[in-house]
């Protein structure tokens, strides 16, 4: 028997907005359909230049709504009764244009005002061009989104419409499926748990301008946070320096600098954490002493810095680890890999170890996706392919919550 999905039931709104990732929205809604949620379409009058409405229309048994009203029947859509009407709020794909009105409330076509109206939980599927993606005011409207509690389900890194390669593809429908029923899903084990998470690079200071880091951009950590918040747990996250904000209001962010200063903070919340996740790229060295001015080249053509070693944060915590604790590590390997993550996992007191190799493509700092290994110390391991970072999120809280329950 197929289990039922969580959106079984639920209603959705699906705004389709006008570039051509708009085709795959019609996978998306059979398989929303197909999860037994009731979905509402609503597109802008461009992307009806790249999907008809009788497409979706016929993929969801409703009208499509297009504009304000009915032109032949003078049919009034409220976007008041759309927006209460809606369990979730889905646009996909989202044109720059889109985010930008959504952003700055420019509620001049039916999508917008419809968002502007909803009290449900909006998902937001960026797709563009790699040069639109990057561009500041794309950042900063999705910033903007995020700090209005608006999800943004990341795109993805390929070949885009122009040919270029890049980040801008919007998210696979399965995935944004995925995210949508993650939200929907009953409270499971995690509810009313406390976990900490380390995430992102530290930065060993030299002088006032230099420091020692990694390439780290704290995608994963922080992807993981937020699945654990919308798990029902309330969720510590020690950040390193990214450029990343965290959208779920359970998840309590402390920010810090150094090897030193992420200790400080991990170990203030780990005696009340039932569960700790070391995801933070943890710079093993750091400058024996800090000039307090900018090191000249003029003044010192031949300059040699002195390195000790950072204390080590998951082994300290793993030292200190209570009874009922799970304490997971994270081995970034290179070469012997299996091995080495084995070795890590068993000196540093780990209750679970998530491995990626750099040797694998798609995997490592900085990417959208990762491929992991979940060894145990019962012994389980559990190999998966290459995965969304959200997706990897979601297997290894998986992982976590079976490995609780094999201890209970």
């Amino acid at each position: 028997m197929t289990a039922k999905s969580p959106l079984s039931g639920r209603n959705i709104v699906l705004g389709i907005t006008g570039g051509i990732a708009a085709y795959k929205s019609a996978l998306l809604a059979r398989l929303l359909v197909k999860a037994g949620a009731e979905v509402q379409v609503i597109m802008t009058p461009s992307a009806r230049e790249f999907i008809t409405p009788l497409t979706m229309s016929t993929l969801t048994g409703r009208p499509v709504i297009t504009e304000f009203f009915t032109a032949n029947t003078g049919e009034w859509h409220s976007h008041v009764d759309l927006g209460l009407w809606a369990h979730f709020f889905v646009v996909a794909p989202a044109t720059a244009c889109t985010i930008a009105k959504m952003a700055t409330g420019v509620a001049d076509n039916m999508l917008v005002t419809s968002y502007l109206s909803t009290r449900a939980r909006v998902f937001v599927a960026p797709a563009m061009d790699l040069d639109m993606m990057a561009h500041p005011s794309t950042t900063r409207n999705l910033e903007t989104l995020r700090a209005d509690g608006v999800t943004i389900i990341e795109a993805a890194e390929g070949e885009l419409a122009s040919h270029l390669c890049g980040k801008g593809r919007m998210a696979e429908p399965a995935e944004i499926v995925a995210a949508l029923e993650a939200a929907a899903a009953p409270e499971t084990t995690l509810a009313g748990h406390h976990v900490l998470i380390t995430a992102g690079p530290t930065v060993e200071r030299i002088d006032p301008v230099r420091f020692i880091s990694n390439f780290s951009t704290g995608k994963m950590g922080y992807a993981i946070a937020e699945e654990a918040a919308a798990r029902g747990a309330r969720v510590t996250l020690v950040s390193g320096p990214v450029a990343l904000h965290a959208s779920h209001p359970a998840i309590s962010v402390v920010h810090v600098e150094s090897a030193r200063e992420m200790l400080e903070a991990a170990q203030k919340a780990f005696p009340d954490a039932d569960i700790a996740i070391m995801t933070a790229a943890v710079a093993d060295y750091a400058p024996a002493t800090v000039e307090q001015h900018k090191i000249k080249r003029e003044h010192t053509p031949d300059c040699r810095l002195h390195l000790t070693a950072n204390p080590d944060i998951a082994a300290t915590l793993g030292a200190a680890k209570r009874h009922g604790q799970l304490l997971v590590g994270f081995a970034l390997e290179t070469d012997n890999e299996e091995q080495n993550a084995r070795d890590k996992m068993q000196r540093k007191n780990l209750d679970l170890i998530v491995m990626n190799s750099l040797q694998d493509a798609g995997a490592g700092f900085g990417t959208d996706t990762n491929k992991i290994t979940v060894f145990r110390a019962d012994g389980h391991t559990s190999r998966y392919h290459l995965k969304s970072k959200a997706a990897v999120a979601a297997d290894i809280l998986n992982e976590i919550e079976q490995c609780a329950h094999s201890q209970a």
